[in-house]
């Protein structure tokens, strides 16, 4: 009901489960998929590595309880562009959408730093090795390691004294060299490689 009161959002399709929502994509043409993770037949995290190995489109944004959802990690390796806990506002909930839908990522800082901090451990790799993203200047090593923390471009330009503009040539460069798509991907790396490790300050 919340989205289609939205003169610029359209609900296209409704699915009870991964399966059935592969299966409607197939044939209705969306922009972002809003996925829950526990689901039968084909739970979330599988349903969005499928859809996100399909193509750029649609985005995926996943809906999780934190204190259950321990495939919301997994749903970002998988491609999502995002997460947001089912407690969120309606008015949070349509601004990811759009920011999704734009293009961006959706990465909450408290909620980021509180679900890396709870999974990455298990699910990420174990060692620190400063030297895992050589391609990365060493400004551009300490704004990934600021995205990783889930700070926005406005407030790392805070942080290191410098423009927002110029924090967003830096998300950039580092997106385009380490090949990945969008912030949420950033953050996952920034855990996966080391760079990051749970419970330690950046």
């Amino acid at each position: 009901m919340v989205l289609d009161y939205q003169p610029d959002i359209t609900v296209v399709g409704e699915a009870g489960d991964g399966a059935e929502a592969l299966r409607l994509l197939r044939d209705t043409d969306a922009d972002v998929v809003v996925m829950d993770l526990r689901m039968p037949v084909l739970d979330g995290v599988a349903a969005t590595r499928r859809i996100c190995a399909a193509g750029p489109a649609p985005r995926v944004l996943v809906l999780t309880t934190f204190d259950t959802d321990e495939e919301a990690f997994a749903a970002l390796q998988a491609g999502a562009s995002g997460f947001l806990l089912k407690s969120v506002p309606p008015d949070e909930l349509l601004s990811a959408i759009r920011v999704v839908a734009g293009g961006e990522a959706v990465v909450a800082p408290r909620v980021t730093r509180r679900l890396l901090d709870r999974f990455a451990g298990r699910l990420g790799a174990q060692t620190s090795d400063p030297a895992a993203a050589p391609d990365l200047t060493d400004r551009e090593q300490e704004v990934l390691l600021l995205v990783a923390q889930g700070l926005s471009n406005a407030e790392i330009g805070r942080r290191l004294h410098v423009a927002e503009a110029t924090v967003k040539t830096h998300v950039g460069r580092i997106l385009a060299k380490l090949g990945l798509r969008d912030r949420v991907q950033a953050v996952v790396f920034a855990y996966e490689s080391g760079l990051v490790r749970p419970g330690r300050d950046t």
